[in-house]
């Protein structure tokens, strides 16, 4: 069955991607949205997420929401997929939103990841050759010298954890945002390489290369 996956490059869309590759899908296509609430981090590093998604070999397409939800379901039915794979974990309301959209489209929307504990969900990510890292950080809940932070093991997990024990395992709550640089997806490894640090009304963050 081919499918269509939501692409930011961090770590949840991604590992929902492996899964569902587990599963037998043929992901085709990767999907970045550029946001109509506020700036998106990982839109704002577009040539970077290109570079992820050529090591994958998958064709990337961009759609911005502020043509409306009506020409994303039209682009959607356009294409020769079947399925959309999505990487929520906790938020009902975007996966609902989600439902929506393949309901209308009709399309099946796969999951893998919804519903599951975070912090055994960051380990199971991590334990599975996944590394990520940190590309922006909200103003309130988390400082700035998080920007960079990268998680290669289990132990860097819980020496965050440790420092910020009120954020959630896979900043789930916007609390932070990742990059993948090493996946079993990708074709070979790639290093952060910061740009210069920004900041808005929410974030700081940063624009980026991978290497």
């Amino acid at each position: 069955m081919k499918a269509i996956a939501l692409f930011s490059g961090g770590k949840d869309g991604l590992y929902a991607v492996y899964l569902a590759q587990k599963l037998g899908y043929d992901v085709t296509y990767l999907l970045a949205l550029k946001t109509t609430i506020g700036l998106s981090p990982h839109y704002e590093n577009l040539r970077s997420l290109r570079r992820l998604a050529n090591s994958m070999g998958k064709a990337m397409l961009t759609f911005d929401m502020s043509q409306g939800t009506e020409k994303l379901i039209e682009n959607l039915k356009a294409l020769s997929v079947e399925a959309i794979i999505a990487g929520d974990v906790k938020i009902e309301d975007h996966y609902r939103w989600l439902e929506g959209i393949a309901r209308e489209a009709g399309l099946k929307l796969v999951e893998p990841l919804f519903g599951m504990d975070t912090h055994e969900l960051a380990r199971e990510i991590l334990s599975e050759g996944f590394e990520y890292s940190i590309i922006a950080v909200d103003k309130n809940r988390l400082s700035r010298e998080f920007l960079g932070y990268t998680f290669r093991s289990e132990r860097d997990l819980e020496e965050f954890l440790a420092k910020n024990p009120g954020i959630d395992p896979l900043g789930e709550y916007g609390e932070f945002h990742t990059v993948v640089t090493k996946s079993p997806l990708y074709t070979r490894s790639f290093e952060l390489k910061p740009i210069s640090i920004e900041e808005d009304e929410r974030y700081y963050w940063l624009r980026f290369d991978v290497i």
